[in-house]
């Protein structure tokens, strides 16, 4: 594995099953290196779609990638709240200062009350169904969705109080730091 250097800015590409990068985000500051993830930050940064078209992120993001688990966690730092965005996803690659990863279409979404939504299930079962995800891969998926809902409930890991404001402020330190360079 490539060296990663906490301060960095790296890309991110999320691909489908079929090896089609079908999103691309121009920013992503490496701000923890941990044996089971790493943490990144970003501030609007610039997503390219599969068809071109590319826009915008809202708000500041942090960004944890597993190394060994089937999901990535992304904590939205919006004014009413912290919102996560959590994508059922292969665990991370780097390679050429870029992280990247399959998307498995299917997300959870978690609302500052702690009250979430399993999103795309649709979307999942054509991409299963066109694909030809093995039945190991279904069940998998399925299965550490069921943990990805747990940590959230038990407000553990990236759910932890607290977790993302901590994140946050690092991200914005480095991000001074790069900017006054």
């Amino acid at each position: 594995m490539e060296k990663l250097r906490i301060g960095e800015n790296y890309k991110i590409h999320c691909y489908k099953h079929d090896s089609v990068v079908y999103k691309a985000y121009d920013e992503a500051i490496l701000l923890e290196i941990n044996d089971d993830y790493l943490v990144f930050g970003n501030n609007r940064a610039k997503v390219t779609e599969v068809d071109g078209r590319s826009w915008r992120t809202k708000e500041p993001a942090i960004m944890f990638f597993f190394r060994h688990r089937w999901f990535n966690i992304i904590g939205q730092y919006k004014k009413t709240g912290i919102y996560y965005y959590c994508n059922m996803a292969s665990p991370f690659v780097v390679d050429q200062n870029t992280i990247k990863f399959i998307d498995y279409d299917l997300d959870l979404r978690v609302f500052p009350d702690g009250s979430y939504k399993i999103l795309d299930r649709g979307e999942y079962n054509y991409h299963k169904s066109k694909m030809n995800y093995s039945k190991d891969l279904d069940q998998v998926l399925k299965y550490e969705l069921t943990n990805l809902i747990e940590m959230a409930k038990e407000k553990k890991g990236p759910f932890a109080k607290g977790k993302i404001e901590y994140y946050y402020n690092i991200y914005k330190d480095s991000h001074k730091k790069i900017t006054n360079h």
